[in-house]
């Protein structure tokens, strides 16, 4: 059996059996029931065969599993069965408890071993939950590192490393709602890790750590837990500062300054991005120029409009002085961080300041070059934009509505509560200019639905 077969058999027989056991039947009577020999099923249950689809199906009616089995055993014929997994628990030397769902409500809780968790992760066993990365070495070294800490290396860090790198792409097209799970898995296997790693390797862990517990804390921002994010990101920061990484510490104090203006704390906004340029350290010019930003949101929202502007043209300069990150291991999202983003992002700015019909333009531009499969950050920017267009010099309700429509769905699709948030402040703006309007009754329903 191919190693990625053998991954997603081990898989399906740990939710055949856990299934049947809920369903109190034996194997012979399972098998009476499914018209299949029980005893090919008991090697299905141990992982060494993979059941025939139709009987997947077959096992799948007598045991009311909603469609479960039938999905697992697409994603290992390499299809990209409509499943979700949420780790339940990932602590200590404890099993993994994966929780696997469907959207029709069919649902299995596993009890994964580390090494079979990691093979999880690593084979793509489930595909369509967890972003793809790693070979069958890969798997085979973690799963070793698992089972004996002490032997973590540098390879092992690399594969979590390019897990993370798909995680963060996978993030702009699926937003948080399929993707908080596995992350939050990864940190804990990780954190386990952690207290048997190797001298040598302590700081690698920590900086691995701390990237992880940052994009979990990301992650639940956008999804509208602001407690848990703050949670998270704190411990981010204390990774970082256990691994003597000055621009993951700065760079923790930029993304709790964005909680903060979340919350509504106009001046930790301030602060805490004041604070991020204040870092000790060799901190990447492109981290600086992300903190000026910030900061400049904040002047922005206390009304300080002359140093929002100064703030910002500072840091345009920086960047353009500086358009590549010079300082190895920055923040993955410093080296997507340019020029174009600043001047996407001062949109806010703008429209807080009273210069709605200059933060359209630039939301209309930099919509007209994203990438279609880029649904969350897509969306995200349209239901800004619909904001925006309430609030120009000639404002147009029924565009508004229209862009609102096209960013909801969007927010249905990857549940991002930061686009859901742009969608009630259109909402109580069309509802306190326009509240007799087709468009606001349209946007009130939707959101309503």
């Amino acid at each position: 059996m191919e190693p990625d077969t053998a991954g997603a058999a081990e898989v399906f027989g740990l939710a055949l059996r856990e299934l049947r056991e809920q369903a109190g039947l034996t194997l012979r009577e399972l098998g009476k029931r499914a018209l299949y020999d029980y005893t090919r099923l008991s090697r299905a249950e141990r992982g060494e065969i993979l059941v025939p689809e139709a009987q997947a199906r077959a096992l799948d009616r007598a045991l009311n599993a909603g469609g479960v089995l039938t999905a697992l055993r697409d994603a290992a014929s390499g299809g990209t069965p409509a499943v979700t997994a949420r780790p339940c628990s990932v602590t200590g030397s404890e099993p993994v408890t994966l929780e696997i769902r469907l959207p029709g409500g069919g649902s299995v809780t596993l009890s994964l071993s580390r090494r079979q968790f990691t093979q999880v992760l690593a084979t793509g066993a489930l595909a369509a939950a967890f972003p793809p990365a790693g070979t069958p070495d890969d798997a085979d070294r973690t799963a070793r590192a698992l089972e004996q800490p002490a032997r973590i290396d540098r390879e092992v860090l690399g594969y979590f490393r390019r897990t993370l790198d798909e995680f963060y792409k996978a993030d702009k097209m699926l937003g948080p709602r399929r993707l908080i799970g596995p992350v939050l898995a990864q940190t804990e296997v990780l954190d386990g890790l952690r207290a048997s790693a190797r001298p040598q390797h302590a700081d690698p862990l920590f900086q691995v750590l701390a990237q992880h517990a940052e994009m979990a804390g990301w992650l639940l921002e956008d999804s509208g837990d602001l407690d848990a994010a703050a949670a998270w990101s704190r411990r981010a920061a204390e990774w970082a500062q256990c691994a003597g990484d000055a621009n993951m510490t700065a760079y923790m104090l930029v993304r709790q300054s964005n909680i903060a203006a979340l919350t509504g704390d106009r001046t930790a906004v301030v602060q805490l991005a004041a604070a991020a340029r204040r870092t000790p350290g060799p901190v990447d010019p492109k981290l600086t120029a992300l903190a000026l930003q910030q900061q400049a949101r904040g002047h922005a929202r206390l009304g300080e409009h002359r140093e929002c502007f100064t703030l910002l043209d500072q840091a345009a300069g920086t960047l353009a002085a500086h358009p590549d990150v010079t300082v190895p291991g920055a923040p993955a999202y410093l080296h997507h961080y340019d020029l174009r983003t600043l001047t996407e992002q001062s949109a806010a700015c703008y429209q807080v300041t009273g210069q709605a019909d200059r933060a359209v333009t630039i939301l209309q531009d930099t919509i007209a070059v994203i990438s279609p499969a880029l649904i969350r950050d897509r969306g995200h920017l349209t239901a800004k934009l619909a904001v925006a267009v309430t609030r120009t010099a000639q404002p147009d309700p029924a565009r508004a509505a229209s862009l609102g429509l096209e960013a909801l769905a969007a927010a249905r699709q990857t549940g991002s509560a930061r686009i859901l948030g742009e969608l009630r402040t259109l909402d109580q703006r069309l509802t306190g200019q326009w509240p007799g309007h087709p468009a606001t009754r349209s946007i009130r329903d939707a959101l309503a639905a």
